[in-house]
């Protein structure tokens, strides 16, 4: 079965995958290079400020990275080797403990442990950029090589095409990944290592010798039929009044005669046999990679995510170092491009990612593409399903998941169909926004308040004092604490929503509590688009003050 985890990788890797069962880890991390990465759902209309934090690619020296550093010198687990203890120390004094000292520690443990699951004939691809790649090779080789692994190839791959001069320096067009294998003897399906010739862009030798058309178009040259062993008695015969020792049997020289593909230029002439140019491998691929464009804004595949890499850029990895049936991993998987060519390729997956807003993309991404039952062959693991599991994700004390607990309640109610604020500084009140159908081609707002403490009635008066603020139509609260009889009282008081398309009156604000999603499995109701707008009208007769109901899909809090 396939799995997606949601939480810190480097504690996934060590408690749910074992020794020696991934045959091909890819990995495109934060590339330390002090961007932030926005993301952008439910764009609607003048709402483009509406964004949510998908990362942010800072790093800072902090407990966490004295820890880690810590882990690496004193191998505690076994797996660093000398080289690698020795890089780090030699780091450090050469860097200091600062930013990029703890993005390399970060990294480093979570390549001891990617060699640790790799199965021997399985490979690694890591995905950077310039800013920081030397430094990670150095990192890579000191675990790989000394173990029986190997450098392969640093591939570099032209992720956009920038033809301005920047000021004193020339355009960073290009990203990098490293290729290393566990042993010697790697999965490599070099017959995937081709670029299909085109016929408008063919280099200068191929175009002069496939110099022949046919009506259809189709490029051919005549090629040799005759047989370089002139003692072939057996394959010595007339054929179109030219006898000669001939490549093929008579049979079956004229069988492709009258499929066409043998051919005479003239009486008397030689026959020759078309061999067309769509038929061969095409250009054999080198290490620089720019055949494959990267996302624009029109793509078909572009999902809004930041970062997303290209379909084709994963299938060209994942044909070329994996087979049928074996298991992908990728432990950064962001909006799902991995495990989606993954899938697509019948390979088995797991994915891993921190933010809850990547994990709800790619069960939305897998839902779009391959329907429901992709995601009932999921195993997922991290999200909560019980209360103890909420209350351990709200309290969670590191910051890189402070605000995990609001994304994980808002896009599980919604059913990832919201949008999480997480501007820096105040949210005004505002910690998701979601658009539904009002009219045809119109759009009312819902905002999202999330509170994992102490909880009352003034922070419904304040909700109330949002949606005015912000001409909401709907608001939601959702409190893990359960909601005293003082807020009921005052969410009920602010009225009733009339949405004439649906024939329905919604409560203006409505209180929802973490254990009615986890364990009535409650979740939002509200048309979102026009083809959920068709089926609803026949739903105009039903108690109208019905907001919510178990999604049959997400029958527990995902």
């Amino acid at each position: 079965m396939n799995q997606l985890y949601y939480g810190d990788n480097l504690d996934i890797l060590r408690k749910h995958i074992s020794d020696e069962s991934v045959d091909l880890c890819y990995i495109d991390p934060p590339f330390n290079s002090k961007r932030n990465y926005n993301q952008i759902y439910n764009n609607i209309g003048k709402e483009d400020s509406a964004q949510a934090q998908a990362f942010v690619d800072t790093w800072t020296w902090d407990s966490l990275a004295i820890k880690g550093f810590e882990e690496i010198i004193e191998n505690d687990r076994g797996l660093f080797t000398l080289q690698t203890i020795n890089l780090m120390l030699g780091l450090q004094n050469v860097l200091g403990d600062g930013s990029l000292l703890a993005y390399l520690i970060s990294m480093t443990l979570r390549i001891a442990e990617i060699y640790r699951v790799l199965v021997p004939t399985g490979s690694f691809y890591f995905h950077c950029d310039p800013t920081s790649s030397h430094y990670l090779k150095l990192i890579i080789d000191s675990i790989f090589c000394p173990n029986g692994g190997n450098f392969c190839n640093e591939i570099i791959w032209r992720r956009t095409t920038s033809k301005s001069l920047m000021t004193k320096q020339l355009p960073n067009n290009h990203d990098v990944i490293f290729c290393y294998q566990k042993s010697m003897n790697k999965t490599w399906n070099q017959d995937h290592l081709f670029i299909a010739y085109e016929k408008d862009n063919l280099p200068e030798k191929t175009s002069k010798k496939y110099s022949h058309q046919d009506s259809d178009g189709r490029m051919y040259q005549l090629d040799n039929l005759i047989n370089p062993n002139p003692n072939r008695p057996n394959l010595t015969y007339e054929f179109l009044g030219v006898t000669r020792v001939w490549r093929w049997t008579k049979e079956r020289m004229q069988k492709a005669y009258e499929a066409g593909i043998v051919v005479q230029t003239k009486p008397g002439s030689v026959p020759r046999l078309k061999r067309y140019l769509d038929e061969q491998r095409g250009i054999p691929i080198d290490d620089t990679w720019i055949d494959i464009a990267p996302l624009n804004s029109q793509a078909k595949e572009r999902l809004g995510y930041p970062t997303q890499k290209p379909e084709l850029l994963l299938e060209r990895i994942i044909k070329t170092s994996s087979n049928e049936g074996d298991v992908i991993l990728d432990a950064y998987c962001g909006c799902g491009t991995t495990v989606a060519v993954a899938q697509r390729l019948n390979r088995k997956w797991i994915g891993i990612d921190i933010t809850y807003q990547s994990i709800s993309l790619i069960l939305k991404r897998l839902e779009d593409t391959y329907g429901t039952g992709a995601i009932f062959n999921v195993k997922m693991t991290g999200i909560p399903k019980d209360i103890a599991s909420a209350e351990a994700l709200a309290n969670k004390n590191d910051d890189r998941t402070r605000k995990e607990f609001e994304k994980w309640s808002i896009l599980a109610f919604s059913n990832n169909r919201a949008t999480i604020n997480q501007k820096k500084g105040a949210d005004k009140g505002i910690d998701g926004t979601a658009f539904f159908i009002e009219s045809e081609g119109g759009h009312g707002r819902v905002i999202f308040q999330v509170k994992s403490g102490k909880v009352g009635s003034s922070d419904i008066r304040d909700l109330l004092g949002t949606m005015t603020r912000e001409k909401a139509a709907l608001g939601y609260f959702i409190t893990l604490k359960e909601p005293t009889k003082d807020m009921l009282k005052e969410a009920k008081a602010a009225g009733l929503y009339e949405h004439k398309i649906m024939g329905r009156a919604y409560q203006k604000i409505e209180i929802i509590s973490i254990r009615d999603m986890i364990e009535k499995g409650l979740r939002l109701e509200i048309p979102m688009s026009l083809e959920v707008l068709k089926s609803a009208k026949r739903h105009q007769g039903e108690d109208s003050r019905q907001l919510t109901l178990v999604d049959e899909r997400f029958p527990v809090a995902i």
